[in-house]
């Protein structure tokens, strides 16, 4: 990432709304762009000052409220929602000298693994236009993929910036549970989501990651401690390579992640390949709990506070349910509808206590395997990016590429998802995770993995 000078700052900006008039519409990774002439303003401004990011333009999901900017969530409900105040990872970029180019396409509320929920239409991966950039935070990984931006920020609730990282070639971390204030984050899953940093190479994720995590008191589940920033080396790291998640992978993603693993072996780490217990149970432990909180926290958006709120007429319930129904998108509906489910007298046992008891035995085998190992390798998507349409009819299908991702929201720790190759032109990732505050050492072995595999600042040719 270079950072504009205060002599070049409309050369800079003027170069990134060509690259936006040239791509865009065919990318569509944005909801909202702000206009040139106000980022001009603000870059310049921001150069004048000192800062970890002075002058440099980020894209923002937009489920991370902005003062004074549109914030949709991508959601008919709150289409003409501008929010009164920033998120704290707002207001720490803000500090830094970052400047915002506008919020980035998402699936609706962040449920979806494709960002082909999105009321405003689905956006497209950069690499193939006929395919899908992940999700839910694809248009943060479009936008980094098409050359429009350096760094952008995603949410990840169950793999939703790391499916977008390895679909689009990018960087993306979840980070530690607690390590990022979630005060400004329009919630989904608050146990299960964190916000975090995407980028085209390692180095700049760490620098954005440095300026949005820390303790924020208007988010209690915050933690004072910050990750220490240990070193990594590869040829002093014992990996475990999750055996039974490499083989529900599909043959192609295979091929490219083994020859990833091969150089990094080539390199001196130590990889060894183990069963993780309880892998069959992750995706509907996690599927169970999203969605009993989904139902919980959408419950707020009832038409009447604010959002979507075109009928007043008739009882409060029969107004609820119809501004409801129209501002909700199908997805968002089926959430919702099977979270109160499971929440429901004579269910809450059968399905939410005991998922919850099963998140409790992964998070526990994932901890005794990181006391004897560093990190823990796999594939971060068991497909190719899927065609757009492919999966979006078939729920089941659709939950079922979140596998390998959802064990780091489970068990709260760390996971990082950077380009391990491509397969006919498609990329692929590779997802370390390691133990909870090792985020740092995460992203140092990123930096080292980089150099061996040589994918780093890569954009598609658009």
């Amino acid at each position: 990432m270079i950072a504009p000078e205060e002599k070049n700052a409309e050369e800079y900006v003027e170069k990134v709304y060509e690259r936006i008039g040239k791509v865009e519409n065919k990318v569509r990774a944005f909801i909202t762009l702000r206009p040139k002439e106000e980022v001009l303003k603000e870059v310049k401004e921001s150069l004048t000052r000192k800062g970890k990011l002075r002058g440099v333009l980020i894209a923002v999901k937009d489920n991370i409220s902005t003062k004074g900017l549109r914030t949709t969530c991508a959601s008919k409900m709150l289409e003409d929602y501008v929010p009164p105040f920033d998120a704290t990872v707002i207001q720490k970029l803000k500090e830094e000298g970052a400047v915002i180019l506008g919020k980035t396409n998402m699936d609706e509320f962040a449920m979806g693994s494709t960002t082909e929920t999105s009321y405003f239409g689905p956006t497209r991966n950069p690499w193939d236009l006929e395919r899908t950039p992940g999700g839910s935070s694809g248009g943060s990984g479009a936008s980094l993929a098409s050359g429009i931006v350096d760094i952008a920020l995603g949410s990840d609730t169950g793999g939703s910036i790391r499916a977008p990282a390895a679909f689009n070639a990018v960087f993306g971390l979840k980070p530690s549970y607690g390590t990022v204030s979630r005060f400004g984050l329009v919630a989904y899953a608050n146990s299960l989501e964190q916000i975090g940093p995407m980028a085209k190479n390692a180095e700049d994720l760490e620098l954005l990651y440095s300026v949005i995590s820390g303790e924020d008191w208007r988010d209690a589940t915050t933690i004072p401690q910050h990750p220490p920033k240990v070193e990594g080396e590869l040829s002093k790291t014992k990996f475990a390579l999750l055996k039974n998640i490499l083989e529900a992978s599909q043959p192609e993603v295979q091929a490219v992640f083994k020859k990833a693993i091969d150089k990094l072996s080539s390199e001196g780490a130590t990889i060894e390949e183990v069963e993780l217990k309880y892998a069959d149970y992750a995706l509907p432990s996690y599927y169970i709990i999203a969605m009993s909180e989904a139902s919980s926290n959408l419950a707020r958006f009832d038409g009447v506070r604010y959002g979507y709120s075109k009928y007043y007429d008739g009882t409060w319930k029969e107004t609820f349910a119809k501004n409801r129904g129209e501002g909700f998108g199908l997805e968002v509906k089926r959430r919702i509808l099977l979270g109160s489910f499971i929440l429901s007298a004579g269910y809450y046992d059968q399905y939410y206590i005991r998922a919850l008891k099963v998140r409790r035995l992964i998070k526990d085998e994932i901890d005794n395997l990181l006391k004897e190992y560093d990190v823990i390798l796999s594939p971060t998507m068991p497909v190719l990016p899927p065609k757009i349409g492919e999966v979006i009819d078939d729920p089941v299908k659709m939950y079922a590429i979140d596998l390998n991702t959802v064990l780091a929201n489970l068990a709260g720790i760390p996971a990082l998802s950077q380009p391990a190759g491509f397969y006919n032109n498609l990329p692929v990732g590779i997802q370390m995770m390691g133990r909870y505050l090792s985020d740092y050492y995460l992203i140092s072995l990123s930096k080292a993995t980089e150099k061996v595999l040589g994918y780093r600042d890569l954009t598609a040719n658009l």
